[in-house]
């Protein structure tokens, strides 16, 4: 199978920037599939899209020296919109194409990811830099509208992978796609390592949303807490500031809102109970969207304004971005909820 060497990641609190992860688990998917090849607009070093083995080399004409024309890493220069008309054309050729920059260039790819949508051909869109987790860079780099924006592409699945074990699992489904385009949205910062001895297998990717753990053991859970990246390592530590108080949380991450709306609806009332109204969403984006999973009577903790310009440790105290909120919005619902009845 293709995909029997892609790795394991032990827990680390730690951990690793998913985009870090992302270009260590590229290099086993590029030993895997011949025809696997992409670049960045000018941005390698930052995306860390780059295959390193010195025999994928790189698409240059030989006479510079520098390359040749079986080279497998492409350099498209500052220009993300050609860059993605070029992917798109590479991928109709039945070749892997990825191409990746930083998400908030994403505004200007939207007319050519848009068509690999409507093509139903499977290029590999990536970008790193995904949140406020950008820091000093400030809100001229930091995604805000970006998520619901890509989230909304008819038939393109995003991705926002909580750690580097459900980045394993992002790229697991999508070399086993056809004609799927995906986006992978990746954390310039670290991100712990969640330990799977504790928490639900990585394997939960594959159907978009999944249960990381529950409380409460008959599947009655007082409150739901549901995350995407950067941001399911805090509702993990809110789990257990809830846990202290009496309370039986469940924790769901969420790596893709595209893929859990494929699923039955079975599957999906498993993870989110109807019955169970007390839910609070964590990202470190606006809301949009989220309203089909919080419902008329749970609460958001994201982004209502552009970021800040400030390293991330301030920027997450300035926004408050704390497992002590997270705990206080959850038990503030659930207490709201027990007022009304």
């Amino acid at each position: 199978k293709w995909d029997a060497n892609l790795p394991v990641y032990p827990a680390d609190e730690k951990g690793m920037a998913t985009r870090a992860a992302n270009g260590k688990i590229m290099q086993f998917v590029a030993e895997a599939c011949p025809y696997f090849l992409g670049g960045s607009a000018d941005l390698a070093p930052s995306t860390k899209t780059r295959l390193t083995d010195s025999k994928f080399g790189d698409f240059l004409p030989p006479a510079t020296g520098w390359g040749s024309y079986a080279g497998r890493n492409f350099h498209f220069g500052i220009r993300e919109h050609a860059m993605g008309a070029i992917m798109n054309g590479m991928t109709l050729s039945k070749l892997r194409a990825f191409g990746s920059g930083f998400f908030v260039f994403s505004d200007y790819m939207k007319p050519v990811i848009r068509l690999s949508a409507l093509m139903e051909i499977p290029v590999c869109w990536i970008f790193t830099h995904d949140s406020i987790g950008v820091g000093e860079d400030g809100p001229t780099h930091q995604p805000i509208e970006h998520l619901a924006m890509i989230r909304s592409i008819p038939g393109l699945v995003t991705f926002r992978p909580g750690d580097a074990n459900e980045n394993v699992e992002v790229w697991r489904w999508i070399m086993n796609q056809h004609h799927t385009p995906s986006a992978i949205v990746l954390s310039r910062q670290n991100i712990p390592i969640i330990d799977r001895t504790v928490h639900a297998s990585a394997s939960g990717v594959t159907k978009g949303g999944y249960v990381l753990r529950c409380a409460s053991p008959e599947g009655k859970p007082d409150v739901i807490l549901i995350a995407t990246g950067s941001e399911v390592p805090l509702i993990c530590k809110a789990y257990e500031v809830l846990v202290n108080k009496g309370l039986k949380p469940r924790i769901v991450s969420m790596p893709s809102f595209n893929l859990f709306e494929m699923q039955s609806q079975e599957y999906k009332d498993s993870v989110l109970p109807r019955r169970v109204r007390a839910r609070v969403g964590v990202e470190f984006a606006g809301e949009y969207g989220w309203g089909k999973y919080l419902g008329l009577d749970g609460e958001f903790i994201g982004m209502s304004t552009f970021g800040e310009s400030a390293p991330l440790k301030m920027l997450l105290e300035k926004f408050n971005f704390t497992p002590e909120r997270v705990a206080e919005v959850a038990e503030k619902v659930v207490n709201k909820l027990k007022s009304e009845t």
